[in-house]
């Protein structure tokens, strides 16, 4: 029953990707590149891991990177809005305050990804834009387009919401520069392995333990994620006893979420913990997560950047 919707809604995007396509309806420029990293498809693809990665390789490179988003669940009244390390996650997104933490870098949020960048370049020193989620916000030009696929959901069944899980067409994917692959790669696609790292304390994140520690031991494992099934799964791999404990995406959790009685450890996700620190014991604990390209995307994103400084691509 859904099906007739679902082709109703591709044909709507499909439109509207035309519409700005065309220069029917416009678009704004930025006078600093702008690389957009987002998904065809609803949930967690690896997106946020991806955007750190490109943070720290364009710090390497000499570049000065600003990191927009829409800031999704934010409260905040007033846009732009930045973000600090130590912002109110609540507040203003969780995404947006872990970006902070991880990469260092000056973040703003607006729903309108354009004035989020314009803030960054009017109060911070950017010479480069990394928009979050960005690749149906056609409204602002981009330099280049990264997309990032799940390598075992990856379009779900082809059906557009509500009938399936895409925001576009599988089409979409041909006008894109690069597609990653979170695991499982076909040909065309780069490469992306998550590299998990030493659990760190919610309450002191230089406080930290190997997650091998509660090898045969149980504990409760909170994710409130687009894709909880890769955490619990890589804990389970660990020979660790897990109580799961599932939320939604961007859940704002409240104290007795995870305090529990019984003594056991608690494990969470990076994203869960920005959320937690106010209520967190010594025994909550956090697994960062890093992620590995392949070397191809590395010469790729490369060639990209080197022909828009050099004035040879254009949006």
């Amino acid at each position: 029953m859904l099906a007739p919707l679902g082709w109703c809604y591709q044909l709507l995007m499909t439109l509207r990707h035309l519409l700005y396509q065309s220069g029917i309806v416009p678009t704004q420029r930025l006078d600093i590149p702008v690389i957009v990293v987002g998904n065809i498809v609803v949930g967690g693809t690896g997106k946020t891991p991806l955007v750190i990665w490109l943070a720290a390789y364009l710090k390497e490179k000499g570049f000065k990177p600003g990191i927009i988003s829409r800031g999704y669940k934010s409260k905040v009244k007033q846009w732009p809005q930045q973000v600090r390390k130590d912002s109110n996650a609540e507040l203003v997104g969780d995404e947006p305050v872990l970006l902070a933490r991880r990469t260092g870098c000056p973040v703003a949020i607006a729903p309108n990804r354009y004035i989020a960048a314009a803030a960054l370049i009017e109060h911070e020193q950017v010479d480069i834009i990394i928009s979050d989620d960005g690749l149906q916000h056609y409204a602002l030009e981009r330099d280049i387009e990264i997309a990032v696929l799940d390598g075992v959901r990856r379009h779900g069944n082809g059906r557009c919401l509500p009938a399936g899980p895409l925001r576009e067409s599988v089409a979409r994917l041909k006008n894109v520069d690069m597609i990653v692959c979170n695991g499982g790669a076909v040909r065309g696609e780069f490469e992306m392995e998550y590299v998990p790292q030493q659990l760190c304390s919610v309450m002191d994140e230089n406080r930290r333990c190997d997650v091998e520690q509660f090898h045969n031991k149980s504990i409760h494992a909170i994710a409130g994620v687009g894709n909880p099934a890769k955490f619990f799964s890589y804990l389970r791999g660990k020979g660790i006893r897990t109580i799961e404990h599932e939320f939604a995406d961007h859940y704002q959790f409240k104290a007795e979420d995870i305090c529990f009685d019984d003594g056991f450890p608690v494990v969470m996700t990076e994203k869960d913990a920005v959320k937690c620190t106010e209520f967190a014991s010594t025994e909550h604990w956090f697994l960062p997560i890093n992620v590995k390209m392949a070397n191809a995307f590395e010469h790729r994103l490369t060639v990209l950047l080197k022909d828009i400084c050099n004035g040879q691509k254009t949006a």
